[in-house]
């Protein structure tokens, strides 16, 4: 596993992190939405435990740094310095919120509004790091563990675990609570998803061409992007045409669309959104 970090990459991974625990922190504990997760625990724990010790705070740094010590222990090199990073500064800084900025109340009294923004703000950092191949720790790594050493579903096995820590919100605190901890844990499943998938969307051009050259000294030289050139026959005109295939930003998509319907009019278009695409200045494979 490459631990080298590049500045960038540690900007985001603390971008993401301190989101993470804004959400958390700020909506999810005092509202006491418990969507499953270390966070969830610790809120159902913090319930159970009163104590000004105690605390959600202090119970989330407890469990997480309990799991980062049994993947050092277990994983070995399949354990990140990433994670360890993400890990114990999304912990503390939960705990020094708590310390900081006393919360005895949630910050309004739209709990629907309060929902959004503790399911809005962990998934966006969640998928910030995710794109940095680094993660908050917790359950991820007694996924990995798991998935070490049994031969369980883990996905599915997390996904039962979030279930029931959001459904003990029922019993725990009340049925409101618990059904806003439910819908949070919906929403929070297709949300982290959709935001990853929108961060990563790239543009595929597929484009018919009779000048290919052309159009590839503009995506090599103007956009410093590479592109593939094939022959092929128009199966109605039967005349010689060139598909060129690149795979661009969606800022450089819009570049290169302009381009041709300016140089190329009569060029033929197939533009499609990706979200994988692998290999010299995109994805790591």
């Amino acid at each position: 596993m490459n631990t080298k970090l590049t500045p960038a990459e540690l900007g985001r991974m603390t971008l993401g992190s301190a989101m993470v625990a804004v959400g958390v922190y700020f909506f999810k504990f005092p509202n006491h939405f418990s969507m499953g997760g270390v966070s969830g625990l610790s809120i159902l724990l913090g319930q159970l435990i009163p104590s000004d010790l105690l605390t959600p705070g202090a119970i989330n740094m407890g469990i997480n740094v309990i799991y980062l010590i049994l993947g050092f222990l277990i994983l070995n090199k399949g354990f990140g310095v990433r994670t360890v990073y993400c890990s114990l500064l999304y912990s503390a800084l939960v705990q020094g919120l708590e310390w900081i900025c006393p919360l005895t109340r949630p910050l309004t009294d739209q709990k629907m509004l309060e929902l959004f923004f503790a399911v809005i703000l962990p998934a966006l950092g969640s998928a910030i790091l995710f794109n940095t191949n680094a993660s908050t720790g917790g359950t991820d790594i007694m996924a990995m563990i798991l998935k070490k050493f049994t031969g369980l579903d883990v996905g599915r096995a997390l996904l039962v675990s979030d279930v029931a820590i959001a459904g003990a919100a029922l019993v725990i605190f009340n049925i409101e609570t618990g059904l806003f901890s439910l819908l949070g844990l919906a929403l929070k499943s297709v949300l982290v998803d959709s935001v990853i998938e929108s961060l990563n969307r790239k543009k595929a051009f597929t484009v018919v061409t009779q000048d290919p050259e052309k159009v590839c000294h503009f995506i090599n030289e103007s956009m410093a992007r590479g592109a593939t050139v094939w022959k092929g026959q128009g199966a109605y005109t039967g005349q010689d045409q060139y598909i060129v295939l690149a795979a661009l930003s969606r800022h450089q998509a819009v570049v290169l669309r302009n381009f041709l319907r300016a140089e190329d009019p009569h060029a033929f278009m197939v533009i499609t959104n990706s979200s994988e695409i692998f290999g010299k200045g995109f994805l790591r494979a």
